[in-house]
């Protein structure tokens, strides 16, 4: 009988791989409505609920299209920072920022305009009246500074 069922329910369109998972599905609602009702056709039975359930399967599939080749579960997950790392970041941001304010004004501005404003030591140097290797020096020397004082705790 289950051959039978089988064989009807993939001549229907159902893959053979979902063939089995489904008649198992349909053998327990078989089972779970004879211990309630009396049933003429178990053969009948079996297969109307079996392209039931392919029919359910097929409109959940076309409601939530998944291809399981392209699925990607690292998709699923949250890229933003954990709360521990937004801690630290923000600890680090103001850490940076008392450095920053401990350098000499004249050298804070070179510094800024170089990395933050993309400037070159010429410009720099034009815009503060200095040369250009004054410039180069004042920001090599932040940049040690700043990194000496990153790293003390």
């Amino acid at each position: 009988m289950l051959r039978k069922v089988r064989a009807v329910v993939l001549r229907n369109g159902v893959a053979p791989q979902d063939a089995d998972d489904l008649l198992h599905e349909a053998f327990v609602r078989l089972e779970s409505y004879t211990r309630k009702q009396e049933i003429r056709s178990q053969e009948a039975f079996l297969v109307t609920a079996a392209m039931n359930l392919s029919r359910d399967q097929a409109r959940h599939r076309a409601r939530v299209p998944v291809n399981e080749e392209e699925f990607d579960i690292l998709s699923l997950a949250d890229a933003a920072p954990q709360p521990e790392e937004q801690l630290l970041s923000q600890e680090r941001l103001r850490r940076a920022g008392t450095g920053l304010r401990r350098l000499d004004p004249l050298t804070r501005r070179c510094l800024l305009a170089k990395r933050l404003d993309g400037l070159t030591a010429a410009q720099i140097a034009e815009r503060e009246g200095l040369g250009v290797a004054a410039v180069e020096k004042r920001v090599a020397r932040a940049l040690l500074f700043l990194t000496q004082w990153m790293g003390e705790t």
